[in-house]
């Protein structure tokens, strides 16, 4: 798939912003990558490339152009970022081409997953993005911002997902709307932004929680 294709597919998650040609090249190798890989090691159940770029990517670079409306984290408070059983990547592997500052760590403990996101960075030449092996609650650092999508054991995830931001950070997290009830019973002593739906979906949603 080409950069032109790709940045059709991407347009309704983007509005009025727009990616160069460097990161639509870049989501081209890293779509090749998920692809080739996702015939032998189950990264995802989606098989499409369209509809990864869509459901995937799209969400993705959707949380990424919320998160960092200019692109840039050096304009506001999030210089570094946590993701959450990151598996192929999502979204933080998205975010992080879209705001080249941040300083992202994807967490994924299976080893297979992790070397496949490994390839992806090395593959983009991407820097500040490293992956810890390792479960997130055995995770002795905090970041200004902790992303969470499409994860096991949700209920069980989520408080230690917030325990990994920082006291005055952000936690975001894609789910389906029938989540959010579940999600702000979990964390009730936090301070809930008004979740945003998802483009050209009928149920996700981008949820924000605030110390």
């Amino acid at each position: 798939m080409n950069r032109e294709q790709i940045a059709e597919l991407l347009e309704p998650f983007l509005e009025s912003s727009s990616l160069s040609d460097q990161q639509l090249d870049s989501l081209a190798v890293y779509l090749e990558l998920l692809v080739k890989w996702n015939s032998k090691l189950n990264l995802t159940a989606i098989r499409d490339p369209n509809e990864i770029v869509t459901r995937h990517f799209g969400e993705s670079l959707f949380a990424a152009r919320k998160l960092f409306p200019s692109g840039d984290s050096t304009q506001t408070a999030i210089g570094t970022a946590i993701d959450v059983g990151s598996g192929a990547g999502f979204p933080g592997l998205p975010i992080k081409l879209w705001t080249p500052s941040l300083k992202m760590t994807l967490v994924e403990s299976n080893q297979r997953k992790a070397t496949f996101l490994r390839e992806v960075i090395r593959a983009l030449k991407l820097e500040d993005v490293s992956v810890a092996t390792e479960r997130a609650e055995n995770l002795s650092i905090q970041t200004d911002l902790v992303t969470l999508r499409a994860v096991e054991r949700f209920e069980q995830v989520l408080p230690i997902a917030f325990n990994l931001k920082k006291p005055a950070g952000k936690l975001a997290i894609l789910i389906g709307a029938s989540q959010i009830g579940a999600a702000q019973k979990i964390l009730s002593n936090a301070h809930w932004l008004v979740p945003i739906k998802v483009p050209n979906s009928s149920n996700r949603v981008l949820l924000v929680a605030e110390s």
